[in-house]
């Protein structure tokens, strides 16, 4: 007697890792035979109907339509679009005992995806609460969209907590662009809600467009595999269900259904670098270039978002055999030089970026030029010692690479920490001309032999005062400046071992200086690059 077998259906728009599962599981699995889905679009060049889609007219869609398969549909250049629910399902976005906490911001997006949600939740009997963040930032029309928000959270009997923060302040006080607060204070946020209302689900409404500006953004600013695979579908909690859609699909869906909803004026506005990616550069690519370069980009997403996810299995490996605590987990930890020399080169960049990441407590500008300073050190002997962000160091030992955090004591000897930060660049054509400011310096960091250190004299100190090489003692150019004795020891400076990078406030080290040579910089800024508010005017140099 044969048996009946169980159907498997793997839905979803481009993006949403449909060829990847289906793949795997043909590979992996001699019980699975693949059925084939369906689309109303016209094949592609070299496309055929009953291999990649059986190909259907619009009645045919139209048909699934009445069949109430989709959660939401549009009819957009003479072809319908919809949101399958069985998207919603493969990713396992829902479940009926889930809590889901929604972002609303009063957009086109947000509201799209809020009535999607409260028409899954008739179905699935889950729990949604709205939440609604006025940043302070755009006056009576901040205010107009808290109302609309407002208005149409009642007319659909749904729980709205609303909140105003000070973005504009926050910012400030961080040091953050307006789009990095944003980003922070409504992720705080939506944490703070999801663990009050005990929130299983963060909905938020990142569509086709908004991923594709991502991949974009992070291929300019340079990035690595992981950032090429732009924005997943599910990241823990977090949860996209409008991912595999496309802006105008949206805007469609929404005009179909009479829905209005806030246009943000400051989207349309040129002031940030992703209103740029938005208003110009996306609508050209699809103008000039290829009228599905939004869905072709969403594609390579799905593509890397594989290969990332074998890698880090990869470096999960490798870790094992190569990576050791030293002593206390606060002490870092130790890359082991033998495992680390067998390991494949590129598994071992992945691994060193992760660790870098690790140790500092954050990824933002851990870049490949600090995965390179690790693996030159390697090559160095014991005892070497690198600058990397973060206030870290990385240390060759006579097991491999030390990698931790600079405590206290090793920075200055003392209790207090001086405002100072020090990143390192590669150079570029760009970087061939730097502003004069007093208190930020750029240097050779090639020429340096130790940790740069920021601290107060100590006896042996010295700085070259000139291009021949003339060297002074700390103490003596003090006299000749004329510094108060009693002023000296408060002095901070910026320190190769005894020899002087910088006498912050007063005079800067000839040797140190970048030259047509020098291909990594050290940047020091102290105090946020000035000490009292005044600088002087950019020049060449």
């Amino acid at each position: 007697m044969s048996k009946k077998g169980s159907l498997v259906i793997i839905s979803g728009f481009s993006g949403a890792g449909k060829g990847t599962v289906v793949k795997e599981l043909m590979k992996n699995y001699e019980c699975y035979a693949l059925s084939i889905s369906a689309t109303t679009r016209n094949p592609r060049p070299g496309e055929e109907n009953g291999r990649e889609y059986f190909f259907k007219t619009k009645e045919e869609f139209e048909e699934l339509i009445r069949q109430d398969a989709l959660y939401e549909y549009a009819q957009y250049v003479d072809n319908y679009y919809g949101t399958p629910k069985a998207y919603v399902e493969e990713q396992h976005m829902l479940e009926k005992k889930d809590r889901v906490i929604v972002g609303v911001s009063g957009g086109a997006d947000s509201v799209c995806l809020l009535f999607m949600l409260v028409k899954l939740q008739k179905e699935m009997r889950f729990g949604l609460t709205v939440v609604h963040i006025h940043h302070g930032l755009r006056g009576e029309s901040a205010d107009a969209d808290e109302n609309y928000v407002r208005a149409l959270c009642e007319k659909l009997d749904v729980e709205l907590l609303a909140f105003h923060e000070d973005v504009g302040r926050y910012a400030k006080e961080q040091k953050l662009t307006l789009e990095e607060a944003g980003r922070n204070v409504r992720r705080h946020i939506f944490e703070e809600v999801c663990h009050r209302k005990n929130g299983t689900r963060i909905a938020l409404a990142h569509h086709q467009n908004d991923n594709a500006e991502t991949l974009l953004w992070n291929l300019s600013r340079g990035c690595g595999l992981k950032g090429i695979g732009g924005i997943s579908p599910v990241d823990g909690k977090y949860i996209r269900p409008l991912l595999g859609v496309r802006r105008q699909e949206i805007e469609e869906y929404l005009k179909e259904n009479n829905i209005d909803y806030c246009t943000d004026e400051t989207n349309l506005e040129d002031h940030y670098t992703r209103n740029r990616l938005r208003n110009h550069v996306i609508p050209y690519l699809e103008r000039e270039i290829n009228p599905r370069a939004v869905s072709h980009m969403a594609d390579t997403m799905e593509q890397m978002r594989t290969v990332w996810a074998f890698m880090e299995e990869e470096v999960e490996k490798c870790r094992k055999y190569c990576v050791k605590p030293k002593q206390d987990k606060a002490d870092g930890v130790v890359i082991l030089e033998e495992g680390f020399r067998s390991v494949n080169e590129t598994v071992r960049t992945f691994l060193i970026h992760e660790l870098l990441c690790e140790t500092a407590g954050r990824k933002k500008d851990i870049e490949q030029i600090h995965v390179k300073l690790v693996e030159e050190l390697m090559e160095h002997q014991t005892g070497r010692k690198i600058m990397l962000p973060y206030e870290m160091t990385g240390e060759r030992c006579y097991e491999g690479i030390w990698l931790h955090k600079v405590k206290d004591e090793e920075k200055s000897g003392e209790n207090s920490k001086p405002p100072v930060q020090m990143r390192i660049l590669e150079r570029t054509p760009q970087t061939s001309v730097f502003p004069k400011k007093t208190y930020t310096k750029w240097f050779d960091y090639d020429i340096i032999k130790s940790t740069v250190k920021i601290r107060h004299k100590q006896p042996g100190d010295y700085i070259t005062i000139d291009k021949n090489g003339s060297t002074q003692s700390l103490k003596k150019y003090f006299v000749n400046v004329k510094v108060p004795r009693e002023d000296r020891e408060k002095i901070w400076l910026a320190a190769d071992g005894s020899h002087i990078l910088w006498i912050i406030g007063y005079r800067q080290n000839q040797v140190y200086q970048v030259t047509d040579k020098t291909r990594r910089i050290l940047e020091i800024e102290f105090n946020g690059g000035e000490e009292d508010g005044r600088e002087s005017k950019s020049i060449s140099s």
